[in-house]
């Protein structure tokens, strides 16, 4: 399993919750495989930033992007150019970012257990409340792989519970009631994005193929296929 094919099985789960979210309702199964894409992206985020060999311009390709996003993410979302209250996604992973710098430069100091602390908290508090998507609990699921990045069986173990915590607990959301005889099971939809881990679990490193142009449509399918979903909406 190499970063190329993760990237690209990652944008065509969200491109199945995105096309549920707009021209294509009601197939629920749908989102249900979406709920993978993040915490994939996730893990190539906090992957990206221990492999760059130019960390700033990381972070810049980052913010330009999610400059470059954030209208198409409000037409799609809202239909409106304008949307204060959700913020796309890659401000999510560049607070994230940010707050892995800091936890860096925090290593070798006496302060280091309670400086991350911090760290991971004003990560997390910044996430809500700049309405980031995914909010808070969306910088902390990078931040798992960036602390629990062995494959090890206790940081394997770690991003199930850590994941386990944010994204049933925290994120919750829709629950899908399964009867078993006489027991009632509910399955929280965002649980599923705890599968995403099967094919994170089968990454070994390898990065695949990486021309330039297709490092260049990683970063731009996020806007443009946004923007060509708004459209095909607003002809339909």
């Amino acid at each position: 399993m190499t970063s190329a094919f993760l990237h690209i099985l990652a944008m065509g789960l969200m491109m199945l919750d995105h096309l549920w979210a707009t021209i294509v309702p009601n197939n629920d199964w749908m989102t249900w495989l979406g709920r993978l894409a993040f915490p994939i992206f996730a893990f190539l985020i906090a992957e990206g930033y221990r492999r760059t060999k130019d960390v700033k311009k990381y972070r810049k390709r980052l913010l330009l992007f999610a400059l470059i996003s954030e209208i198409p993410m409000n037409l799609m979302t809202m239909g409106s150019f304008i949307n204060p209250f959700h913020q796309n996604v890659l401000w999510t992973f560049l607070i994230a970012l940010q707050c892995m710098i800091f936890l860096d430069q925090l290593k070798d100091s006496r302060w280091r257990y309670l400086g991350s602390f911090f760290v991971c908290l004003a990560g997390f508090l910044l996430g809500y409340v700049g309405f980031t998507d995914y909010y808070g609990a969306g910088v902390l699921t990078v931040l798992v792989f960036y602390f629990f990045h062995k494959k090890n069986v206790w940081h394997l173990l770690g991003q199930v519970v850590c994941l386990y915590i944010l994204h049933v607990h925290l994120l919750g959301g829709f629950t899908y009631i399964v009867e078993l005889g006489r027991f009632e099971i509910g399955i929280v939809q965002q649980g599923m994005a705890l599968l995403s881990l099967l094919p994170i679990w089968l990454y070994r490193g390898a990065q695949g193929y990486h021309a330039p142009w297709f490092r260049k449509f990683c970063y731009w399918f996020y806007p443009a296929h946004m923007l060509v979903l708004y459209l095909i909406w607003l002809v339909a």
